[in-house]
């Protein structure tokens, strides 16, 4: 297509792939747009460049096995990932879990939360120009990934989720270790939030840039901290509690602008409420002894019937709907994914923006392609 520039100059409108592979995809994801000039005048998110059939392989694995496949999809929230199949089967299967797991669960969910939410906050300063944020963010990161390993074995995919329970008891002095990381993360955290919160570069990239309003937000069912953002003020734990949130006080974080700078502002917020949440779930720990895991048979199979159980994941809402017909293995394990949702905004957000500033607004999306393309 050819545009009249009103000076006698016939320019064309170029197309321009960003990915499938790039430094700001986060994965293997790819744009479509149309420039004209500097400006973007449409973008077409393109998926499925990662897909690896998850939700089929669910129907050919009994219910210990899946949870290895829906702790991959969303590398940085493994842990919230398991969490979500564990609890639709044990809703199906009317299965009581010892109240120390529940609240171990919660507890080690908030930590994969500040994990999740670490990495976000070193990659996207990271991706407009700032590289001093992610030596910050993964030094937090460490001191938690250390305790997160001790109790689990795994440094990203946990594997500590099971049907009935958790894997196993938490090593003796774990509880205090655990506190005593997240003392020093509280500490040092405002490290991070000095350099970069109000830093005038990154204050330019990023206020009034990719404005997601309310409306748009709800209308691509957007979740997690991109719609808090936007002023959508929903969050599960708060909302329709599960595991331990029902007996904790949730302060659900939220902005009203809807731009880059409050997504940002809104997942740093939000490190600081989920390593309060941790501490005091660790204090509850304490106090309770008891087992850890129910026995279940040698075959696990749920009863046929249907359930969805939806979790409050740290990029947002995960959904997962399973149906059995009383065998070993799921008939159908459908997965809603926060990062498929909140990644089709960019059709809307993008357009109309400079080719500069595309970079600020993809990765305030906080997506990981495996979340999509499952």
């Amino acid at each position: 297509m050819t545009v009249g520039t009103g000076a006698g100059i016939e320019t064309a409108d170029m197309v321009l792939n960003i990915g499938p592979q790039h430094p700001s995809t986060h994965g293997v994801l790819r744009l479509k747009l149309t420039l004209d000039g500097e400006r973007v005048v449409a973008c077409e998110p393109i998926v499925g460049y990662m897909h690896r059939g998850a939700e089929k392989l669910f129907e050919v694995r009994d219910y210990r096995q899946i949870i290895m496949l829906a702790n991959r999809h969303d590398w940085l929230s493994a842990f919230a990932n398991e969490l979500g199949v564990v609890l639709a089967v044990e809703r199906l299967m009317g299965i009581e879990v010892p109240e120390r797991a529940v609240w171990l669960r919660t507890a080690l969910a908030e930590l994969n939360r500040v994990l999740n939410h670490l990495m976000f906050l070193g990659s996207y300063p990271l991706e407009i120009g700032a590289i001093t944020p992610m030596f910050y963010a993964f030094r937090e990161r460490e001191t938690l990934q250390a305790v997160m390993e001790e109790a689990t074995g795994g440094r990203m995919h946990y594997m500590f989720n099971r049907v009935g329970g958790i894997k196993e008891e938490v090593p003796a002095g774990w509880t205090r270790r655990a506190r005593e990381a997240i003392a020093l993360v509280r500490k040092r955290l405002p490290d991070l939030d000095r350099v970069i919160r109000q830093n005038d570069i990154f204050l330019a990239r990023t206020v009034g840039v990719g404005v997601l309003t309310a409306a748009q937000a709800a209308a691509y069912g957007a979740s997690g901290p991109v719609a808090r953002a936007s002023g959508l003020d929903f969050d599960l734990r708060r909302d329709e509690p599960y595991l331990a949130y029902d007996q904790l006080t949730v302060p659900v974080v939220t902005k009203t602008a809807g731009d880059c700078h409050s997504r940002f502002e809104v997942l740093l917020d939000q490190a600081y409420v989920s390593l309060d949440l941790a501490s005091e779930c660790l204090d509850r720990v304490d106090r309770i002894s008891g087992p850890v895991n129910v026995r279940l048979p040698k075959v696990v199979k749920a009863p046929e019937g249907h359930t969805y159980a939806w979790t409050e994941n740290p990029l947002g809402i995960n959904g997962y709907y399973l149906v059995s017909r009383g065998e070993k293995t799921p008939w159908r394990l459908k997965l809603r994914t926060a990062s498929y949702a909140n990644v089709q905004a960019l059709a809307t957000l993008i357009p109309g923006c400079l080719v500069p500033d595309l970079i600020a607004i993809l990765g305030s999306m906080f997506f990981v392609v495996g979340d999509i393309d499952k």
